[in-house]
């Protein structure tokens, strides 16, 4: 440990431009995968524009409660169901899952087929849940 200390206080630029490269990768991935909106502005997104919430979430977790009108396309799905999205190309499309993890690769699936206003809701159902919005099973 000593001699990374050592290292490390020998070589602060290589660790700084590191941490720099490290930073912007990250904002460069978040960003090609949608913007990530709260609960209110997705329903607001979606009122306003004719958009829909797309739930990532398998069958079983999507029949235990859903965002009303969600469409349900497991995110396994995705790809062979992208077809049904096909009307939305132009609309917003709020990708939700269980907990907002896998809406981003999600995300970055529509924007390279085409998708305009693709968006993740963060925090996903289990924020949902927590602001105790409805849902329907």
């Amino acid at each position: 440990m000593a001699l990374f200390i050592e290292f490390f206080m020998q070589q602060w630029v290589l660790f700084a431009a590191l941490l720099a490269v490290v930073v912007m990768l990250v904002m460069h991935e978040a960003r090609k995968s949608g913007p990530a909106l709260t609960p209110q502005q997705a329903i607001t997104l979606v009122n306003a524009e004719e958009g829909i919430f797309v739930d990532l979430r398998d069958a079983a977790d999507f029949k235990s409660g859903h965002i009303v009108d969600a469409l349900n396309i497991p995110a396994a799905k995705l790809p062979a169901r992208m077809e049904e999205l096909g009307k939305y190309r132009q609309r917003p499309v709020i990708l939700v899952c269980k907990m907002g993890q896998t809406a981003a690769s999600a995300g970055k699936q529509l924007k390279a087929a085409g998708y305009e206003k693709v968006y993740k809701m963060g925090g996903g159902m289990l924020e949902w849940s927590n602001l105790q919005l409805p849902t329907v099973k």
